[in-house]
């Protein structure tokens, strides 16, 4: 058939982007949340609704059709590169859907196109060393840790009014060095008994739901982590930037579809764990505290950014327990003794963690988590000289960037990956924070 794709002259062959859309639409038909978030045309929707039930191994040869389609789409190489990297993820997904066997480290590789492997013990034995010298103490590290978190525990009531003082100190800064358009805005919700920590919904038109759930134990220190990765400049931003840029202004319509389990997703969690370094960068812990100030209780502000570096590389904990259980046949109660022992976390913790990691549809997600951040860091890092972090970051707002175009750039700068875990991780496509490590909020609960 003949189309036209916007900006180029007529091409043979399918409507790559639509075809794109409609297969990941699919997708949500058949796995509850496989579709993070859609705000392209809702009488596609309708269609793919309307249609029979959709069967995984015809998704997979669908994905992998179209994937042969691209050279004559008529699509410059950039949209190309980005729609060849999720539909091959798409093409493995459906395989994986319809009972196909694959080991958990080439799944996280099909899905996000990252290579992963698990980290020396020693590593994690350094960070505890290190984190016991900064929490001062003679009784165990994990010890020291959990009286540390529960000194600034934020009461439940005490939630939303931190929630809000937070997006209200960080929205200015963004709209000034970013950008945010007319009528943008974020609804807050308090949530109470659910299994994650804070939550995006993003419905498009500029707006998102941003819930948090009150009762898992909020420490202070961790709203503004929490804030900035769900709003700004985020998930919520990094929607808005790309619907108001990519979208509407240069009609990428495959921008309008959100797809777990694809490269998007690991772009979007290390984009989310950076937002704060891009926003306030060092000295973040002083500027919390004075936004938090007479809200919940006091926390030693220079320690808290100390206590976050050191715990960076005990993030990893949970994808190698992953690595254990699936690939090494480790026994569920090793794992969990594993992920409380290097992890630094408690027993309930754990258990979530490791009912995240056997979930058939998420347990490959827990590895953007890491790889986003680790992938990301060393980028936003090796900036041109005279650039600053936010002017850095601000491309991955605006840009439909890929792990592949990340490393073509580092290597083009003469900087690898550094093998540095992230700071906080978060579940979900555009979604919710999960827990990272020992200083850092979490839930571990499914991604939004």
């Amino acid at each position: 058939m003949d189309v036209r794709q916007p900006g180029s002259a007529a091409v043979a062959g399918p409507d790559v982007v639509r075809e794109y859309v409609r297969l990941g639409l699919r997708f949500g038909r058949l796995v509850d949340g496989f579709v993070d978030a859609y705000t392209g045309d809702p009488a596609l929707a309708r269609e793919v609704d309307d249609e029979p039930a959709p069967d995984a191994a015809g998704l997979a040869a669908r994905a992998q059709e179209l994937v042969r389609a691209l050279p004559d789409a008529g699509l410059p190489e950039p949209r190309q590169s980005f729609l060849r990297s999720h539909l091959s993820a798409l093409a493995v997904a459906g395989r994986r859907l319809a009972g196909d066997e694959l080991s958990f480290v080439d799944e996280v590789e099909a899905y996000f196109d990252v290579r992963i492997e698990p980290t020396d013990p020693d590593v994690y034995a350094a960070a505890h060393d290190r984190l016991g010298e900064l929490l001062g103490g003679s009784r165990t590290v994990a010890e020291r840790m959990a009286r540390f978190r529960a000194a600034e525990a934020c009461p439940p009531d005490q939630v939303e009014r931190a929630v809000r003082a937070v997006a209200a100190a960080l929205r200015p800064e963004v709209v000034r060095r970013a950008g945010l358009p007319d009528g943008e805005h974020v609804d807050f919700e308090i949530e109470r008994d659910v299994a994650w920590s804070g939550f995006n919904y993003y419905g498009g038109d500029y707006r998102s739901r941003v819930a948090v759930n009150a009762d898992v134990g909020h420490r202070m220190s961790g709203f503004p982590v929490l804030v900035a990765h769900e709003c700004y400049p985020g998930h919520h931003t990094e929607h808005c930037r790309k619907e108001l840029l990519l979208v509407r202004g240069d009609d990428q319509q495959e921008q309008t579809v959100f797809l777990v389990n694809t490269p998007q997703c690991v772009m979007a969690e290390g984009l989310g764990d950076l937002a704060l370094a891009a926003a306030v960068g060092p000295g973040w812990g002083r500027w919390a505290a004075q936004v938090l100030d007479g809200i919940g209780p006091r926390f030693d502000a220079d320690l808290v950014e100390e206590l976050e570096v050191a715990a960076r590389p005990l993030n990893s904990v949970r994808q190698d327990a992953a690595i254990l259980l699936h690939d090494r046949g480790a026994d569920p109660n090793d794992v969990l003794e594993y992920l409380q022992r290097w992890g630094l976390v408690d027993e309930r913790r754990a258990r979530q963690q490791l009912r995240f990691a056997t979930d058939p549809l998420w347990r490959a997600y827990t590895s953007t988590y890491v790889e986003g951040e680790r992938l990301l860091r060393p980028w936003l890092e090796a900036r041109p000289a005279g650039q600053d972090r936010f002017d850095r970051f601000r491309r991955l707002l605006d840009e439909p960037l890929t792990p592949e175009v990340i490393r073509q750039e580092l290597d083009a700068a003469g900087a690898g990956t550094i093998g540095t875990a992230p700071t906080v991780a978060t579940a979900g496509g555009a979604g919710s924070v999960a827990a990272a490590g020992p200083v850092t909020p979490g839930s571990d609960g499914p991604p939004g």
